[in-house]
């Protein structure tokens, strides 16, 4: 047995449990572990005969520490200081500070761009949502479609002179933006995201719903901005029995004389809207809760993967809450 060092100590005989140690407890349970390192193992670790160096430092490690860096929007060298400086962010790692050293931050940055290399964020994505169905948690009955606008940088001031190629600018109301747009599919029953694309900013959202859906959704919602998307299905996608359920437009409905039929679809148009707003919880954790509100690579390529983590990460924030809803059941 590991004899603790008196800073462990120290820390586990505290009163308090903060809610940073509340949170990496709810996701070392939720989090599967050997389904991700099975999954990941291959490309992490090469044939490595008649190779000399020292060995990697072990994967689910390298994962916590990765996993770190997206709840608290942390970047490499901040990342590095903020586990020197919490003994949560230690314990949740596995490090003691008396034995061993942090993982540097180019550590850091190797391992992500390995991850992107070779498209892991997509495995872990997939990996998480494969261990969330077996639990029961994608009803698979219909989807939700939406997409929000994720900021990019538009100085100039940079090496290159220029901005990123990938990102443009687009006008939502009478404000104008630069960046991407990130566009989810949700479970229409759980508010789970199972699907998960990464465009430029000016691409209309309707133009991606064939991207976001399942081939055995009934039912498809979005806002006004997904009308017609039927159009957009593609044949491999389009079942005659799959309904598509868009928002009217305000100013449609806004034009109608005050008649029965008005406050019939007035109704519908409330329930429909009851309905879809399971789709911005995903984006509340991301945005608000993990702190992602601007793009923090250049490319679409290297933005997308991220976002396969986050919505990954996201996923089981929401099915934690609903673990408790029901009471406290099981979704590890």
């Amino acid at each position: 047995m590991k004899q603790i060092s008196f800073a462990q100590a120290e820390h586990q005989n505290k009163k308090k449990v903060t809610r940073r140690e509340r949170f990496l407890a709810q996701m070392e349970a939720l989090m599967p572990w050997q389904r991700l390192i099975g999954a990941l193992s291959p490309s992490y670790f090469p044939t490595s005969a008649g190779k000399r160096g020292r060995p990697p430092i072990g994967l689910e490690r390298m994962l916590r520490i990765y996993f770190l860096q997206q709840w608290y929007a942390l970047a490499d060298e901040a990342l590095e200081d903020a586990i020197y400086d919490s003994q949560a962010m230690r314990d949740f790692i596995g490090i003691d500070l008396a034995i061993e050293s942090v993982p540097d931050a180019t550590t850091l940055l190797r391992f992500r761009h390995l991850l992107e290399k070779h498209a892991l964020t997509q495995r872990i994505f997939e990996e998480i949502n494969a261990s969330l169905a077996d639990q029961g948690l994608f009803m698979r009955e219909g989807t939700i479609v939406d997409a929000t606008i994720v900021a990019a940088a538009p100085s100039t001031k940079n090496k290159a002179k220029q901005r990123d190629p990938e990102m443009k600018q687009t006008r939502k109301g009478n404000q104008w933006f630069f960046g991407m747009k990130a566009h989810i599919g949700v479970d229409a029953v759980t508010g789970l995201t199972h699907s998960v694309a990464a465009t430029s900013a000016n691409v209309a959202d309707v133009t991606m719903t064939g991207h976001l859906v399942r081939e055995d959704d009934k039912r498809i919602y979005g806002d006004a901005g997904y009308l017609g998307m039927e159009n957009y299905l593609g044949e491999n996608k389009h079942d005659p029995d799959t309904r598509c359920c868009a928002a009217a437009r305000r100013g449609a409905i806004k034009r109608m004389e005050d008649s029965r039929k008005k406050a019939l679809l007035l109704a519908f148009e409330k329930t429909k809207a009851s309905i879809r707003a399971k789709v911005e919880h995903p984006f509340h954790v991301v945005k608000n809760l993990f702190g992602y509100r601007k793009v923090r690579y250049q490319g679409l390529a290297k933005n997308q993967a991220q976002l396969l983590s986050l919505f990954a990460l996201a996923n089981l924030v929401l099915a934690g809450r609903c673990q408790r809803h029901l009471g406290g059941g099981s979704v590890s």
